[in-house]
């Protein structure tokens, strides 16, 4: 049985364009500009959690994923785009209500939460709000989850969280690196962009004039002897009498 030639589905040439992004991640604005710019080419996302913000690359959900990072980045292809404040979420009414910003060190006999163990920021904060304990989190996924029964607070002290973008190896195509480009701020003008690199009408040569047109007389011809010039008096012909 013949191979299957899985290059071939990848250089298939991108109609439509995908992507996924976890909490805290706004794309509104790379969603504005990619209507403006490729208005042919439908863009289409949705929200995934953590846990799956990888899968639905593999699973051929999405073509770029906005991924938390770390992340395992065998076959992938990821770039970091921008650091996240980190905030600690306490219950309604704990004594860093009081503080703008409370460093770490100063927590260090609370109870800190495993959000990753708790099922995820959602059901973490519903346990902080419970009273059993304090959780870190993305200052964007906190104010994106909003639990009114707990309190946040710029944490100092702590390691923050990164976002980049990924997409799986090999299925780079002129699509993905326009969006690649509008995520980190090129101009339509760009000569990075694929947009912009697509071929202009030529202008025609400017004619060569040293071939064409009626030619200028040499500087002899244009200023020809005059035939009397140069004769005397006496040569002129006498007439009879």
């Amino acid at each position: 049985m013949p191979a299957t030639d899985e290059s071939a589905q990848i250089t298939e040439p991108i109609t439509e364009l995908r992507f996924a992004y976890v909490a805290g991640v706004t794309p509104g604005k790379w969603i504005r500009r990619w209507e403006e710019r490729m208005p042919d080419v439908p863009l289409h996302a949705f929200m995934s959690d953590d846990g799956a913000q990888l899968s639905v690359l593999r699973d051929g959900s999405a073509d770029l994923s906005f991924v938390r990072l770390p992340v395992e980045r065998e076959g992938l292809n990821v770039i970091p785009l921008y650091e996240e404040q980190s905030v600690v979420v306490a219950p309604k009414g704990h004594e860093i209500s009081v503080f703008e910003e409370v460093a770490l060190e100063d927590l260090s006999e609370e109870n800190f939460l495993d959000v990753e163990e708790m099922g995820g920021p959602d059901m973490a904060l519903q346990v902080v709000a419970s009273g059993a304990g304090l959780a870190i989190l993305p200052m964007s996924v906190a104010r994106h989850l909003n639990n009114k029964q707990t309190v946040m607070r710029l944490l100092t002290g702590a390691p923050g969280t990164q976002i980049g973008l990924a997409w799986l190896a090999g299925t780079d195509s002129p699509v993905i690196e326009e969006f690649i480009g509008i995520v980190r701020g090129r101009t339509a003008q760009s000569s990075r962009q694929p947009s912009a690199q697509q071929e202009k009408p030529k202008k025609a040569p400017k004619p060569d004039r040293r071939g064409s047109g009626p030619k200028k007389p040499a500087v002899a011809q244009r200023y020809a002897p005059n035939p009397d010039k140069g004769r005397g008096k006496g040569s002129r012909k006498k007439g009879k009498r």
